[in-house]
């Protein structure tokens, strides 16, 4: 008797308990539940065709981000296990849109996976954050956290963190969620705002889903989607797993091309140049880990001797992100004009989520901008920079001459080895062939090129590989 008293009481603790979690929703979650039909969406597959922007590689700085065409976008989410799919076909506007990202033949077909959530909210990346962003995945994860609830004007704020990230949305009087954003890291820009917009929802069996699904990302539109397809409840299949890439080398080892100068090879490639007080790199690619990898090799290389200066080619974000490592260290930025006020203005932004070694530091950047030409010289040895005028990959792209070596240093405009049926696709065709344009009106006289992608090759190379 005493037993079944015990789990009758246990019983009736258990309801209790229950009950009271989730009488402790915020009305406006409940209501918000209720109108999407959240709490009967286990999964959902959906599909459709827009636009994406590539981040970081606007033509010029400050402008938006260029637009590729998505042909096809279908993406699965397994709220459950918190797990996705993504399978996204890009293809290129006509003409194609001034800018950067890696360039292709036809179309690019992208795959994205998720398979489930690190056990610790500490460990969630950028890529988690889809989930959770998602109309749907917000309003679950609203419900299981402490998420806090206001008034603004005709909608409702609810927000809740997720380890380091604050998650805000925006829940309109009908219960639909019409808006959420949140901050990540970024290299360049820092604290970013990332935010998505979702729209002209519709019913499918009970549920109900945005069919206009908008992200802007570092101030400019990163994606808009036009969902033409909906399935709820679709049980989610992920692809076999893939070994993942092998990461990048934390300690390099640069290549002596010349008597100064010395390639330092990687994802994205940096050139260090010796001069009688000091040395120059050109080129911080990634983030901080890079550079600081790179920093390391150039003392090993050159002991003894500062960094004086750190030249930029262009402001893209992967042959950015690893500029401000040596400003901390002192260094001065050599760059096109049209790219200071866009670094001083990044600069200046909070990064809370994942501080550098720049972050709280009292160091100001210095800036030298370049116009159509600067050099550098210690009588015996020189660097020519040359502004790569008309360049549709980017406005204020710098590429490095060394006159007595014969040597050029060029970045995106031509990436040895990326040949496609041994020819450069259209849009690298393009890069290069501007690129040689640039060549012939400076007059240059040289025999080797040093790329920021792929390996050093000969400059008949390049010439065969143009058609010329």
């Amino acid at each position: 008797m005493k037993k079944k008293l015990f789990l009758l009481v246990l019983s009736l603790s258990t309801v209790l308990s229950y009950t009271l979690a989730q009488n402790t929703i915020d009305p406006v979650l409940q209501k918000a539940i209720a109108a999407m039909g959240t709490d009967k969406l286990n999964s959902v597959q959906y599909s459709g065709t827009g636009k994406w922007g590539v981040l970081g590689q606007s033509h010029a700085a400050g402008m938006a981000w260029p637009m590729l065409i998505i042909k096809s976008d279908t993406v699965s989410i397994d709220y459950t296990n918190m797990t996705s799919h993504e399978v996204m076909v890009r293809v290129y506007d006509n003409p194609p849109a001034k800018g950067g990202g890696a360039p292709f033949l036809s179309e690019a077909r992208i795959t994205n996976t998720l398979r489930g959530f690190p056990a610790s909210a500490d460990s969630i990346e950028d890529r988690h954050l889809q989930l959770l962003i998602s109309p749907h995945g917000f309003l679950k994860q609203a419900a299981k956290r402490n998420s806090a609830v206001k008034k603004i004007k005709n909608a409702s704020e609810v927000s809740f963190n997720a380890g380091k990230y604050k998650i805000i949305g925006s829940v309109n009087e009908q219960g639909l969620v019409e808006k959420v954003q949140t901050l990540v890291a970024n290299q360049v820009l820092g604290d970013m705002l990332i935010e998505m917009t979702y729209s002209d929802y519709k019913d499918y069996n009970g549920i109900k889903f945005p069919t206009h699904i908008i992200q802007n990302g570092g101030g400019y539109k990163v994606l808009d989607l036009t969902v033409n397809n909906v399935q709820p409840n679709t049980p989610v299949t992920l692809p076999a797993a893939q070994a993942a890439p092998a990461p990048q080398p934390t300690v390099l080892e640069g290549k002596k091309i010349a008597d100064h100068i010395w390639f330092i090879p990687g994802g994205a490639n940096s050139l260090l140049a010796e001069f009688n007080d000091y040395v120059v790199v050109i080129d911080a690619p990634a983030n901080e880990a890079r550079s600081l990898a790179v920093m390391a090799e150039v003392r090993k290389i050159v002991p003894g001797k500062p960094i004086k200066y750190i030249i930029n080619s262009h402001h893209h974000f992967d042959h950015a992100g690893g500029l401000r490592t040596y400003v901390a260290e002192g260094a001065t930025v050599i760059t096109h004009n049209s790219n200071t006020k866009f670094f001083e203005n990044a600069w200046k932004t909070l990064r809370s989520i994942s501080p550098d070694k720049l972050a709280g530091n009292a160091r100001q950047p210095a800036f030298v901008p370049v116009n159509d030409k600067y050099e550098l010289s210690d009588g015996t040895n020189s660097l020519v920079l040359y502004h790569n005028q008309g360049s549709s990959h980017n406005a204020g792209m710098l590429i490095g001459y060394f006159p007595k070596d014969k040597i050029l240093f060029v970045v995106d405009e031509y990436s040895p080895g990326r040949l496609v049926n041994g020819k450069l696709v259209p849009v690298s065709q393009g890069f290069a062939d501007n690129l040689y344009a640039n060549l012939l009106r400076l007059k240059l006289d040289i025999t080797t090129i040093a790329p920021g992608h792929g390996n050093v090759v000969a400059y008949s190379e390049f010439l065969r590989d143009i058609g010329k």
